[in-house]
């Protein structure tokens, strides 16, 4: 018998013995998709300002209104190619000290004029 022979034999002698399982016993069953992202706390309507900062693991900066009925502002900077950072903006619209909407704003791109 040759030697690459030797190893086909020897791999299929151990597959028929050592059974594969599909899942360990003991884990949680498959987790669905939303419950695999990064994100683990995503932006709800009715969040407070800091409940929204700790979600988006950026600091929120004021842009506009009067208290309680705050514009805020959230610039994460993340990913990028390596020479670029990129930095995208998110505008956090809160009344009477709760979120009611959002906007992202990712400006001009620059590269393609």
């Amino acid at each position: 018998m040759k030697i690459p022979e030797f190893i086909v034999a020897l791999a299929s002698a151990l597959a028929v013995i050592a059974p594969a399982h599909g899942q360990p016993t003991g884990m949680t069953p498959d987790l669905p998709f939303t419950a695999t992202l990064s994100n683990t706390t995503p932006l709800a309507f009715g969040m407070a300002a800091d409940d929204a900062a700790h979600a988006l693991g950026a600091p929120l900066t004021y842009i506009s209104g009067r208290p309680g009925h705050e514009i805020y502002l959230a610039i994460r900077t993340f990913g990028g190619s390596g020479f670029f950072d990129r930095r995208d903006r998110l505008y956090l619209q809160f009344r009477k000290g709760r979120l009611t909407g959002w906007k992202g704003d990712w400006g001009r791109n620059w590269m393609w004029q």
